[in-house]
């Protein structure tokens, strides 16, 4: 379990370009037991975990949660997590565990009868790839101006170079399984763009 928690450290610390030595200024905690504790070598104390989870800006069972369960990369149904950034028009679920450290984002999203995609009067565009699977319900796909009705277990996938959007025409909610990349919630400093509200979204 040591180990665990000391490679998620090393890895959020690399991400923001953070050194053992800054850390150590910000924690208070000696560069030796840093080092320590990312190579497994040591243990922390809750209240020294819980000051580094607000330096990385991160919450606490992040290093928990994945620590103790090795199968980290499983989700069962009821651990779905609600994402911060959805509008009032939708609901979305991370359907990965940890999402901080991947290149694909998967979801689970809920479009509600009569809206379009995050609130977007008109089609966007942004680096990458994006797959859509139809669960329920009928989802106008637009992409380069050509609309496209989608029925369950339709799916598609396009480049999101191309200005593309999500509406949903009907009376119902749309449910459908939609996974990009790059994952846009992680800005090039290995930062989630929500944590952050003055960073915009491009979805």
């Amino acid at each position: 379990m040591n180990k665990t928690v000391g490679n998620r450290i090393k890895k959020l610390r690399t991400k923001r370009k953070i050194t053992l030595k800054d850390l150590s200024l910000l924690s208070d905690l000696s560069v030796g037991f840093l080092s320590q504790l990312e190579r497994g070598m040591t243990s922390i104390a809750i209240d020294d975990l819980e000051k580094l989870s607000q330096i990385f800006d991160v919450d606490i069972s992040f290093f928990f949660t994945h620590a103790a369960n090795e199968k980290s990369y499983v989700m069962k149904s009821y651990e779905r997590r609600v994402s911060p950034i959805a509008r009032g028009n939708s609901i979305q679920y991370y359907l990965s565990k940890v999402i901080e450290d991947k290149q694909l984002l998967p979801r689970l999203i809920e479009l509600l009868p009569g809206q379009k995609n995050a609130a977007l009067e008109k089609e966007h565009e942004h680096e990458g790839e994006e797959f859509i699977y139809v669960l329920e319900g009928i989802l106008t796909l637009v992409v380069d101006g050509v609309k496209t009705d989608l029925y369950p277990e339709y799916t598609a996938h396009y480049l999101t170079s191309s200005p593309h959007n999500w509406i949903n025409n009907t009376n119902k909610t749309v449910k459908f399984i939609t996974v990009n990349t790059p994952n846009f919630l992680i800005d090039a400093d290995g930062e989630l763009f929500y944590k952050n509200p003055n960073k915009e979204i491009k979805e």
